[in-house]
This record gives C-alpha cells, sequence and structure tokens, in this order.
C-alpha cells in the first residue's frame, strides 16, 4: 500500500512579486514529493532556491505557478489557521526573546487551537509538557529561553512545532549553528519523529553527510533541475557531482560519500591493512594526494625489516611501485630500491612527502 502524500508538487515555479515588478523566478518546474513517516533533506548549493522553496510550501509566499498540494489539498485553499493545523515551520533564525521561558515558548504552538485570549487548556498543556520530553528538554521547562545553549534552543523550537501537532514539519537549516553532538542529536530526534510518528519531516541541510546516513528522500537542487530521490540512487545516479558547477576544486566521491578537494596525483601506493588502520592510513595517504590501491588481501606481516633508511627515500620512486603494509609494530614503506620500517602513520606520512616521482 501506497503512503500517502504529505507534499507534492506539480510543475511549481518560485520566486518573489514585488509591487510594480515583474516576477522574479528563483526555481522553475520542481516536481518533488515527500511523504508520512520520510525524512526529507533538501540540499542545494547558497542562493539556488532552498529557504524561496521551504517558504513557499509553508505558506509564507504564493507560488508564481504550478501546484502545490498538502495532504492532498491545494495551498490556496487553506486559511492561515487551516494550514497551521498541518504543516508548522521552524527557521533558521536564533530566538533571543527576554522573559519568556521554555514552557511558554513551547505553548506557542497551541496557537491554532487556543481562544480569542490564548488560554491553553488542560489537554494543551499535557500537549506541550509531552513535547518538552519528546526532544529530551525536561527539567529545562522554567528556563529563560535567552539563558539556554543554541542546541537546547533549537530543540524548543522544534517542540514548539511538535505541540503546534502538525503532520508536516518544515524546518529551515536546523542544525546551521549548532556543534556536531546537538547537530546529531536534532537529526535523530527527527528521523525518530518521522520513523515512529508518522510525520512527514522536511529540513534543508548542507551537511551532506547527514543526510545520505539518515534521510529517506533527498530533494536535490541544481542549476538546471531539481531531483528527488533516496540517497543511495541520486549517489548511484553521479546527481552529486552537478552539485557545485563553478568549483573545479571539488568533486564528490561516491565511493566514500562525500565531497573532496581535488588535488596533484603524486602516484599510487598499494596498501596492505586490516581493521580501522586500513581506514586511516587510507585517508593520510590520500591526504598526501596519491592514489590508493587497496582491493588485495591485507596480511599482517611481522616487523622484521631492516631500520628506517630515510637517505635512501630521496631518489626518484616510480609512481606505481610504491608499497605501505601494516606490520606488528607500525608500517613499511617500500619498492624496489629501498625498505623502511616506520612506527606511525605520522612516520609514513613524512617519509611519504620526501618521495620524487619520476
Amino acid at each position: 500500500m501506497e503512503t500517502e502524500r504529505f507534499i507534492e508538487c506539480r510543475g511549481l515555479s518560485v520566486g518573489y512579486r514585488e509591487r510594480n515588478m515583474p516576477a522574479t523566478v528563483v526555481k522553475s518546474n520542481i516536481s518533488l514529493q515527500g511523504r508520512g513517516g520520510e525524512m526529507v533533506a533538501l540540499l542545494g548549493g547558497n542562493g539556488i532556491g532552498k529557504s524561496t522553496l521551504l517558504k513557499t510550501i509553508a505558506g509564507f509566499q504564493s507560488p508564481l505557478s504550478g501546484e502545490l498540494l498538502v495532504r492532498g489539498r491545494n495551498v490556496a485553499d487553506f486559511g492561515t489557521e487551516a494550514l497551521a493545523r498541518e504543516l508548522s515551520f521552524v527557521s533558521t533564525e536564533i530566538v533571543r526573546v527576554a522573559n519568556l521561558t521554555v514552557r511558554e515558548l513551547v505553548g506557542l504552538g497551541r496557537f491554532p487551537y487556543t481562544n480569542w485570549f490564548g488560554q491553553l487548556t488542560g489537554n494543551d498543556r499535557d500537549i506541550v509538557e509531552q513535547a518538552i520530553v519528546q526532544v529530551g528538554l525536561s527539567g529545562y521547562e522554567d528556563r529563560l529561553v535567552n539563558r539556554i545553549s543554541d542546541g537546547e534552543r533549537q530543540r524548543a523550537m522544534i517542540a514548539r512545532a511538535l505541540a503546534q501537532d502538525t503532520p508536516i514539519i518544515v524546518l529551515d537549516e536546523p542544525t546551521a549553528f549548532l556543534d556536531i553532538s546537538n547537530k546529531y542529536e536534532i537529526v535523530r530526534i527527527l528521523h525518530q519523529l518521522a520513523a515512529e510518528h508518522g510525520k512527514c519531516i522536511l529540513f534543508s541541510t548542507h551537511d551532506l553527510n547527514t543526510a545520505l546516513t539518515m534521510a529517506d528522500r533527498i530533494w536535490l537542487m541544481l542549476k538546471e533541475e531539481v531531483v528527488e530521490g533516496i540517497p543511495e540512487d541520486l549517489a548511484a545516479g553521479g546527481y552529486f557531482d552537478s552539485v557545485f558547477p563553478m568549483n573545479p576544486h571539488l568533486y564528490f566521491d561516491a565511493d566514500n560519500g562525500d565531497f573532496r578537494i581535488r588535488k596533484e596525483n603524486r602516484g599510487v601506493v598499494t596498501l596492505a591493512a586490516t581493521g580501522a588502520e586500513l581506514q586511516w592510513a587510507t585517508r593520510a595517504i590520500e591526504r598526501l594526494g596519491f592514489d590508493v590501491n587497496a582491493s588485495f588481501p591485507r596480511p599482517l606481516v611481522p616487523s622484521s625489516l631492516s631500520p628506517l633508511v630515510p637517505q635512501s627515500l630521496t631518489s626518484p620512486v616510480p609512481q606505481s611501485n610504491i608499497m605501505v603494509v601494516q606490520t606488528a609494530k607500525g608500517w613499511t614503506l617500500s619498492n624496489a630500491e629501498f625498505l623502511a620500517d616506520l612506527e606511525s602513520l605520522e612516520d609514513l606520512c613524512r617519509e611519504l612527502r620526501k618521495i620524487r616521482l619520476l
């Protein structure tokens, strides 16, 4: 059975209208979908139109053309209060409000359901308390919003969206100002909300690693088109190669699933290693500009080799004949003309830098 489409864009054009001026189109012909139970990551370079698309979906500006459907209904048919019961929005701006507690901030999420005076019922207060628990802010209820950390404040903003009790939550770069621990905790919370509560979570991010490992679907905004799919299909299809077309020094490494800086190729190193040492040695050697060939069995050899002979490393070395082998005591670096026994990856890197290629 097909999961319900919570968000659907059909030939959508987004941009801005100014009084007495032609409309400015930021992106056109957008056809995308987000389903219940999915966490959707919106990716793209700066200025490509991510925030414009999110603000259009959230109802802050009207589409220039095409259709935008929320739960199968055209967004233009919703009143403000009706849309607020379907979709909540968390902006990238840091909220700094004096004399407002975490509980009061989260309580603002109940505005579509309160009376003219904004009074919370017992049920409203229960929902607020539950939202605070869901984002891990128990014990912070009475703290002032301007006296908690950025990570805690972002959790409070997500709790406010939860208290709004909508099937769709849209977030504009929710992890932009957070350290790595808070960044991954926020993403974990969002993923849990989608998986366990059937919500459609749509968020923009510049963190490709998070999107590739956690998102169920990616909306990728490129210069000429907007594509969507599961992360693995987009990566395998080569779509990430076109994210930064104006930067010739940056490329997407499909094997490692991230962006890398192009370096002058200094040659090929054949690497024999096991376990975590294989990964870290590969990274160290590639950082120096070498390609690594590690596609053969990687035995752990005894360290019975000759002492370090640094003077031999100043001679030219054929670029396809460098070998690094993990030993019981460290590493060996060799080719047909020399053999060096090294204790650490730092020693290995120091000696690799001395190599002059033919």
